[in-house]
């Protein structure tokens, strides 16, 4: 097995559900509580990778970050690397995909948290943070948990997005699911399928986490 593209996918995962939990808290708190009429829109603009081809998605991002965009230009003049067919590139792309995976997820486990209880918390003085950070999200970690998995998870399998914004370059942003394409290409089923199989069990082992977790969280605090 191509150990090097493993390495990439599992350094691309691990980066992009770590991204997912600092940046979809916040977006997802905004969803599960925000009364605003147009709330609507941002849903279906987070929603939208689920949905989109993976190409599409991944040409709209090579665009939004290429040499000619400001974006672009800005992080070239910074760094002095263009961004598209790098691993900083295909990370952003790949926290962009990945994006409703994590965020319903914790919008909806943030949504099952009884109203009641945060207003009693703000009542006995506790501000809108302390409440989020000791009462919304040690009621949510399901959620939380089953976010950063998924996210995590469908990283691993990347597949357009990650070959129109990363390419493939060995040791930078090819990944397992690019490397069993290759091998398939070039007709090595063998090793292919040996690729193939790992991903299949990382994967399964993933699922059960996921369902673990949720099954031991409701065993101690039962839903009413």
């Amino acid at each position: 097995m191509n150990w090097t593209a493993i390495w990439v996918t599992f350094k691309l995962a691990s980066l992009t559900s770590l991204a997912l939990l600092v940046l979809g808290l916040p977006i997802a708190y905004w969803l599960a509580y925000s009364r605003r009429r147009w709330k609507f829109l941002v849903e279906s603009v987070v929603a939208l990778p689920l949905v989109l081809p993976p190409t599409v998605l991944g040409f709209y991002i090579l665009v939004a970050i290429g040499p000619h965009s400001p974006v672009g230009r800005l992080y070239t003049d910074i760094v002095g690397e263009p961004l598209p067919f790098s691993f900083q590139g295909l990370l952003l792309a790949s926290i962009l995909y990945s994006l409703p995976f994590a965020v319903q997820p914790f919008a909806s486990a943030f949504g099952q948290v009884d109203r009641k209880l945060i207003e009693a918390s703000w009542t006995l003085g506790l501000s809108r943070f302390k409440t989020f950070f000791k009462l919304i999200v040690p009621l949510s970690l399901a959620g939380l948990v089953t976010g950063v998995v998924l996210s995590f998870a469908h990283t691993l399998g990347e597949f357009g997005v990650v070959l129109m914004v990363g390419g493939n370059i060995e040791g930078v942003t090819r990944t397992i699911s690019i490397d069993i394409y290759d091998e398939v290409q070039a007709l090595n089923y063998a090793q292919a399928s040996k690729t193939a199989a790992f991903l299949l069990v990382i994967s399964y082992l993933v699922l059960l986490l996921v369902y673990a977790v949720n099954r031991n969280m409701w065993t101690a605090w039962p839903r009413k």
